[in-house]
C-alpha cells in the first residue's frame, strides 16, 4: 500500500526521521492523556488510528469488500474482525432500517445521490433510493 502512495522524496513522510515520528506520537499521546486526565490515550499507535479508520469505514459503507480493498487484506478473515468492532461501538445489528426516498426527477434523483442515498429501483417511472439509519 505504501509503494502506491506518491513518491515527493525516499521517505514515506517527508523528511522527517522515524524517531521524530515516534517522539512526537509519544509528546502527543502524553500531552492529550494529562489534559482529559485519561491515560488509555498513551496506548494509541499508528496502528489504532488503522483499526479506527477500517471500523468507520465499514460503519459508514456496511461494505465489507471495500474495507478489505482499503486495508489490503488477502483474506476477508482479517476484515471480518471490523464488523464486530462496529457492532460493539455503535450497538448496530443490521436490522434492515432504511430511511427511503422518492425521486420524481433527474434533478432529485442527483440530489438524493448527493446526500448518501443508494438507487434500488424503479417503480411507475419513479425512481426509489435509500440510505441506512
Amino acid at each position: 500500500m505504501l509503494s502506491r502512495l506518491p513518491k515527493g522524496s525516499k521517505r514515506i513522510f517527508g523528511d522527517i526521521s522515524a524517531r521524530t515520528l515516534r517522539v512526537n506520537l509519544w509528546n502527543s499521546r502524553k500531552r492529550v492523556a494529562r489534559k482529559l486526565s485519561n491515560s488509555r490515550f498513551d496506548k494509541i499507535t499508528f496502528h489504532s488510528l488503522r483499526h479506527w479508520k477500517a471500523t468507520m469505514e465499514y460503519h459508514r459503507t456496511k461494505d465489507i469488500i471495500h474495507v478489505k480493498k482499503i486495508l489490503g487484506h488477502r483474506n476477508i478473515q482479517n476484515t471480518m474482525k471490523y464488523i464486530d468492532m462496529e457492532h460493539a461501538i455503535f450497538n448496530s445489528h443490521d436490522n434492515g432500517q432504511f430511511t427511503v426516498r422518492v425521486a420524481q426527477s433527474v434533478k432529485e434523483a442527483c440530489e438524493l445521490v448527493e446526500a448518501g442515498f443508494e438507487y434500488v429501483t424503479d417503480i411507475a417511472e419513479k425512481k426509489i433510493f435509500r440510505k441506512r439509519k
